[in-house]
């Protein structure tokens, strides 16, 4: 009998298992077991769908966000059975979103044959070894898991603390570096102000979890460059294959292969679309199939122009809100009890009362012009931690090991064809996986439901092939 073991099963996780299974049923006399290990006993919510709050949506409509990349329409058509109302353009709850995933496990699961299997396991993966024959997985107390394939399915883990002359302050209890952490933000008390690292989507959520606690709290965002998630438009988004999302890169940027470029051949198609009745959205929607080929071509200087120059402005276009959330962020914006600032972050001190935060605004010149905010807590929400600031056991156990490769640009881990993982050494595991955010050191564009389900589908298909 063929084992996969599955470590994580957030999204990427699940899509993974929901495929072997689907797939397992095209080959109904092999034995498989599918060990899909969770760090505790929910499966398929993970970080982004565990949220029990009817105003955390989804962030793509939900005409786009099957978990199956063979039936597009999959997820609209349970959440309409769910609810009439919902179409392809609507922002649904992202709770419901996980109903689907636990839903689609279990149906997976109740239509696999009989000797395919699924197992769940709720424990903390501590360490792994490779030898000729697959791989062993070490749980915390001591219990090993045998696989002949394993699937590293992490998702974000906490973002790093950022650089400060004095990291002493990230000590302190003033300081939440898990921005989803429920009790800590249960602890704070309704009248107390909180400044918010950070001012993409995470902060947005956080935001307006804190407001629904209680509206006339304080926020205070901030960021380099004071950048909020623009808005997704409220109609439906161009159908696949349209002559705009159809639109070839000579059309974009004619022969131009430099960021400084094609960014102006992207800004000119962006207003010859405006032109045409569209809006700069069609134009991310057109470029959106070729960014992996883009992200490739780039030499590591075109990269690293990017990550410095154009990312923070690409991240608050392509990664966008929710019309409704947009609507109460506004609300908050516009009655001045939320704030951005567009500021670089200087330091903390710390009092029995408060914290002061100095924070230099992009607009000044020296300690002159620096601001000094006091707030009771400080959350961080800069984004989620590459892997070598990310703090787990497993995966620094995997990097000292050599069995993991992190990208020049500390972004993600290096894989090759079919997701397997590099080594240090830069060859393919015949073992090793791995799906989830840090695909992006190789196609950038890899964070979200539409690509992860391709890899899930590519990953299964590897692990199943006979050796």
């Amino acid at each position: 009998m063929r084992t996969v073991l599955i470590v994580g099963a957030g999204f990427s996780g699940v899509a993974c298992a929901v495929q072997l299974l689907r797939q397992a049923a095209g080959s109904p006399r092999a034995a498989l077991r599918i060990l899909l290990l969770n760090r505790s006993p929910g499966m398929a919510r993970g970080l982004a769908y565990g949220t029990s709050s009817a105003g955390h949506l989804l962030n793509i409509p939900a005409g786009v966000m099957s978990a199956l990349d063979d039936d597009p329409g999959h997820f609209l058509r349970y959440a309409q059975a769910r609810d009439s109302r919902i179409g392809a353009a609507s922002f649904v709850p992202r709770k419901l979103y996980g109903d689907y995933l636990e839903w689609l496990l279990r149906q997976s699961e109740e239509a696999a044959p009989p000797l395919v299997r699924l197992e769940r396991i709720a424990a903390q993966a501590e360490a792994l070894g490779v030898d000729d024959d697959g791989a062993t997985v070490r749980l915390a107390g001591g219990v090993a898991l045998r696989a002949e394939r394993v699937v590293l399915a992490f998702g974000h883990f906490p973002s790093a603390d950022p650089r400060v002359a004095d990291m002493g302050f990230y000590a302190s209890a003033r300081y939440q570096r898990d921005p989803w952490n429920s009790a800590q933000l249960d602890s704070l008390r309704p009248e107390e102000p909180v400044l918010l690292l950070g001012s993409g989507l995470t902060a947005v959520d956080v935001a307006l979890s804190l407001l629904q606690r209680n509206p006339t709290r304080r926020i205070e965002m901030v960021s380099r460059h004071g950048l909020l998630p623009q808005a997704h438009r409220r109609l439906a988004p161009p159908p696949a294959g349209s002559a705009v999302t159809g639109t070839l890169l000579p059309a974009i940027w004619g022969q131009a292969a430099t960021v400084r470029a094609q960014l102006h051949g992207l800004r000119q198609h962006a207003r010859a679309l405006q032109a045409a009745g569209h809006d700069w959205r069609a134009a991310l929607a057109a470029l959106r199939p070729h960014t992996p080929a883009i992200w490739q071509a780039w030499d590591s200087t075109q990269r690293r122009r990017f990550l410095r120059h154009v990312q923070p402005y690409w991240d608050s276009h392509r990664h966008r809100m929710a019309p409704e959330v947009a609507q109460r962020l506004q609300a908050a914006l516009g009655s001045g009890i939320l704030r951005v600032h567009a500021a670089r972050l200087l330091g903390y001190g710390e009092d029995a009362e408060s914290v002061r935060v100095r924070l230099q605004p992009r607009s000044g010149h020296g300690d002159a012009s620096a601001l000094t905010l006091r707030v009771a807590r400080v959350i961080n929400c800069t984004g989620p931690a590459g892997p070598a600031a990310c703090g787990n056991a497993l995966v620094g156990q995997l990097l000292a090991a050599g069995l993991l490769r992190t990208d020049a640009l500390g972004l993600g881990i290096e894989v090759g064809p079919g997701c397997a993982v590099r080594d240090a050494a830069g060859r393919c595991s015949t073992v090793l996986h791995y799906i989830g955010p840090w695909l992006k050191a190789d196609y950038w564009e890899a964070i979200a439901v539409p690509e992860l389900r391709r890899f899930a589908r590519q990953i299964a298909q590897d692990c199943l092939k006979k050796s």
